[in-house]
């Protein structure tokens, strides 16, 4: 009965209204490659996965067999443009190749999940964006009792967000490429759905999952304070002499200022921690690395009420805030508000966090120190975009670093004072 549930719960395009196992008809592998983000195949009755050739069969019932069988090449990971991604193929056996199938050589009673963890992993917005997302949307409704057979498995990748992938799987992650057994799954899952980048569409989610929900479940999994509590220095005042509005021996808000390594970085962060603290805030500056502890980080961004940071993969952070905390993006010169919109803005608001943007000047960029104020990368971005994204990236991700004037960045610092007062 709970399979069945499942199954009608995870249509074949994610819709909550849809199955692709109606009642009375066979199971029968559902593949579907007309998404543009994704491709996704998912196999129900007699599946067998072999993980060293990157194959999933299906074995048909002995009245559904036909003379010839039907084959899919699915790439596994939730970009499929990403040309260096090696594809699974998925199989419908024919009559005579159903009769010589290779046996199982291990059972399992719950669902798999075959996914790629490779592909643009390592920086944490696609970390999220294009594996732990999609594998929330495709996973998160078998409430752990599904197994992951992972192709190209990243070791630091498991070790990183082991926590977050022991809660939507209570099996043993399983080395696709290096798995030489035949592995029969009930119902096997190829490749991740994915809505859009660092996204969820509540339509085509099966309970209406929102990246609201995600964020909760995110906070739930880390052990952080439940949604009820308010933002850290208003509940740490609640006590204070005269409330939250008032009184003596008051905490500030906390800012936690993320500095990039190695390109987008504050190139004046003594000057700019200066200028947080004579706002009125708490400042902690940290450079995050690929192997600090999620464990440890997330309960420090939870103590922030604002998390500071250029345009970049830092503030992927936001999801360990609490409601109302504040994120406050500085956007490098060269036309990049959009970016900072649809890959963070947009996200932030949707997840109930307050959203501040800074749009730096030309000046306030090191492209005007190196190459000067007539340089087309300082004078006229537009004109560097009409040639290609290769040479926006060069200049505007890539080459430039940050000088923040503070003088005109404090009354952005003010503003977000008053938004956390509210």
């Amino acid at each position: 009965m709970e399979e069945e549930l499942i199954r009608q719960e995870l249509g074949q395009d994610g819709d909550k209204n849809e199955s692709n196992v109606k009642h009375g008809a066979p199971p029968k592998p559902v593949c579907d490659l007309s998404d543009p983000r994704y491709d996704i195949c998912e196999i129900s009755g007699d599946a067998r996965a072999i993980g060293v050739n990157r194959t999933i069969l299906y074995v048909p019932p002995t009245a559904e067999r036909g003379a010839d069988g039907q084959e899919w090449a699915i790439k596994d990971q939730s970009r499929k443009y990403l040309e260096y991604i090696e594809k699974v193929k998925v199989k419908t056996l024919s009559a005579a190749e159903s009769l010589v199938a290779p046996e199982c050589t291990s059972q399992h009673a719950v669902p798999a999940v075959v996914f790629a963890m490779n592909g643009l992993t390592s920086n944490p917005w696609h970390d999220f964006s294009d594996v732990i997302v999609p594998l929330f949307i495709t996973a998160r409704a078998y409430d752990g009792e599904v197994q992951f057979l992972v192709t190209d498995l990243q070791p630091w990748f498991v070790d990183k967000y082991r926590l977050i992938l022991a809660n939507l799987s209570r099996y043993d992650i399983v080395d696709f490429n290096k798995d030489a057994g035949v592995r029969c799954h009930p119902r096997i899952v190829v490749g991740l759905r994915s809505h859009r980048d660092l996204g969820i569409d509540p339509a085509r989610t099966p309970r209406n999952y929102t990246l609201l929900d995600f964020r909760m479940y995110i906070r739930d999994i880390f052990s952080l304070p439940p949604d009820g509590l308010g933002i850290p220095y208003k509940e740490a005042n609640k006590n204070a002499s005269g409330g939250v509005d008032g009184g003596t021996g008051k905490r500030k808000p906390r800012l936690m200022l993320i500095n990039r390594g190695r390109n987008r970085k504050f190139v004046n962060i003594p000057e700019i921690s200066a200028a947080v603290q004579a706002a009125g805030f708490e400042v902690v500056v940290v450079e995050p690395r690929r192997d600090l502890r999620l464990e440890e980080f997330s309960k420090a961004v939870d103590s922030c009420d604002v998390l500071m940071g250029a345009h970049g993969a830092g503030l992927t952070n936001f999801f360990f805030l609490r409601t109302d905390a504040a994120m406050l993006q500085v956007v490098p010169w060269g036309h990049m508000e959009h970016s900072a919109m649809i890959f963070y803005g947009v996200q932030a608001k949707e997840m109930r966090l307050r959203d501040v943007e800074y749009s730096i000047t030309a000046e306030e960029s090191t492209l005007y120190e190196k190459y000067g104020k007539d340089h087309p990368a300082v004078s006229d971005p537009e004109s560097i975009h009409k040639q290609g994204w290769q040479l926006g990236m060069k200049y505007y991700w890539l080459e430039q670093d940050i000088r923040l004037n503070v003088t005109r960045f404090a009354p952005t610092l003010h503003q977000v004072l008053r938004t956390l007062q509210e």
